[in-house]
């Protein structure tokens, strides 16, 4: 389980997390969502001590920085740089240079979850492949193969939807079912709307403070969207879970 309590950070004197309290269970899949700027992406880098804050975030009873190797993370496709000389296989390994040690080449059970992690995603035949040479679809499930060989308890997704195609949108949602099967732990930062929403067991709608928690139902209500979100809304058509759309 993941417990974070009374988390702040704050950006020389910008407030980005006001006292975040939030658990989440194992076989557990959540979306975080909320406006720009409202600290999706800090709340994610706070959990992985990525960035100064106060508070407590631990992990299966015990302090998340001691158990770093509990946790994937695949970043914004925005802040990788895909230009650096480096193949899709070499960027699987890589993942697990922590526990094999940085100067020590990959022994063949490292080799075997980075082979199977890029077979489980379809991209083991592009395994030669430059990163920079891929389509956007296929850099995610590139960086989707390198969490998977982690065999993290707890996997942290910042906009994994964003610019793929169906394909590769299929292969998310199909492992993000067999890792809840699992017991694993998701958190998904995500700008969906509509009924992409339900396929989250849970949402946590978040604009500095945690302002829901909940069921996806319960969490998309009109006074809920208009508090994270400002009052220039209007009403969406009466389907699905009802969410409002920007004018």
């Amino acid at each position: 389980m993941l417990e974070v309590s009374h988390l702040c950070v704050n950006y020389r004197g910008i407030q980005a997390l006001e006292d975040v309290c939030l658990s989440l269970r194992p076989g557990e899949l959540a979306g975080l969502i909320g406006p720009n700027g409202a600290g999706k992406s800090s709340l994610i880098k706070a959990v992985l001590g990525l960035v100064p804050a106060q508070g407590k975030v631990w992990l299966n009873d015990a302090p998340v920085r001691r158990q770093r190797h509990r946790i994937a993370y695949v970043p914004q496709r925005s802040q990788i740089d895909w230009d650096y000389p480096i193949t899709v296989w070499n960027v699987v390994l890589m993942a697990l240079n922590s526990t094999n040690g940085w100067w020590r080449r990959p022994g063949k059970a490292a080799q075997k979850l980075a082979a199977e992690a890029l077979e489980q995603v379809d991209m083991w035949a592009l395994r030669h492949r430059p990163i920079g040479a891929l389509s956007g679809g296929q850099q995610q499930r590139v960086f989707l193969a390198r969490a998977l060989a982690q065999q993290a308890d707890l996997l942290l997704f910042d906009e994994p939807f964003t610019g793929v195609d169906k394909a590769t949108e299929f292969i998310l949602l199909d492992i993000f079912g067999q890792l809840r099967q699992q017991g694993k732990t998701l958190l998904v930062c995500s700008h969906e709307w509509g009924e992409a929403l339900n396929r989250y067991d849970r949402l946590l709608l978040l604009n500095r403070r945690l302002l829901a928690n909940d069921a996806p139902a319960a969490v998309m209500t009109l006074d809920n969207i208009r508090q994270a979100y400002g009052e220039n809304l209007q009403p969406a058509a009466q389907t699905g879970l009802q969410i409002p759309f920007f004018c």
